[in-house]
């Protein structure tokens, strides 16, 4: 005799006879069990419903992101000459560029970044020769951005009037910072873009400066694509700023990650640091 019989012979009442229960409503155990299947059933397809919206969006999150290879440099020109904005790395800092020449690209960088119209961008060059396409050369000493470049330095130049950047980059100024960074990447897609690309970094306006794509995670979603080369290891410093608009005098305006080494350069080319302004 096993547990069931043994103890439906002792409790008659719930086994064998039926007692009417006044007041308490019906439940089978049956529709009990089929009201659970029905409810599992939709918990299911809830949850089933949750995970492929979720695996949607980590697709369409992943879809942006790739190595920054010279596989990939076609699809980021392509992607600049659309006028969208791309998220690269420099030698320095994330960054996100888009074509210099076109203001609905430079427009959108600023709206990205919930950055001041005043505040200017700076351009990135693949070549040094590349320069003198975008701002004045001609009063420095032969050899120095030679030497300066490619490198994380940003020298600030006149534009001049045979400069063919785009008017509505950094209006009423009439330097620009020019960046030709020790990273292939960016060099590649700058000179297969045939054109200036316009530079900063990858962050909110204020916020502390990328060395990796997840520092600026929240961000990804403006941006065309995102080229991941790891995490940088020049720190958040950013690159030395040095204006050389001036024959014979430079100015160091940033510090950044290689101002000594950038000083001993300027000196060695016979450059005076200009006096700062009192």
């Amino acid at each position: 005799m096993n547990l069931s019989t043994r103890l439906g012979g002792k409790l008659p009442l719930f086994f064998n006879t039926r007692v009417p229960l006044r007041g308490v409503p019906k439940l089978g155990f049956v529709p009990f069990l089929q009201q659970k299947r029905r409810f599992r059933g939709g918990f299911s397809k809830k949850m089933g419903s949750n995970v492929e919206r979720c695996e949607v969006g980590v697709e369409s999150k992943l879809g942006l992101v790739h190595p920054a290879t010279k596989f990939y440099a076609d699809e980021a020109v392509i992607a600049l000459k659309a006028g969208k904005v791309i998220a690269v790395p420099t030698d320095t800092l994330y960054g996100f560029a888009c074509d210099a020449c076109s203001s609905e690209a430079v427009n959108k960088i600023y709206e990205i970044k919930g950055r001041k119209h005043t505040s200017p961008l700076a351009i990135c060059v693949g070549d040094v020769p590349d320069i003198k396409r975008f701002a004045v050369t001609d009063h420095l000493p032969y050899g120095l951005l030679d030497s300066l470049l490619p490198g994380p330095v940003t020298v600030v130049l006149g534009r001049g009037e045979s400069s063919i950047l785009e008017k509505s980059l950094n209006p009423g100024l009439d330097s620009i910072g020019v960046r030709v960074p020790d990273s292939d990447f960016i060099r590649i897609i700058a000179r297969d873009a045939e054109s200036a690309l316009a530079l900063t970094s990858a962050n909110l306006s204020g916020q502390p400066s990328s060395v990796s794509i997840n520092d600026f995670e929240n961000l990804w979603e403006h941006c065309a694509y995102v080229y991941d080369g790891g995490v940088l290891p020049a720190g958040r410093a950013g690159s030395t700023v040095v204006d050389l608009t001036k024959p014979g005098k430079y100015k160091i305006l940033r510090p950044g990650s290689a101002k000594e080494e950038t000083v001993a350069i300027l000196e060695k080319y016979s450059l005076l640091e200009e006096a700062a302004s009192r």
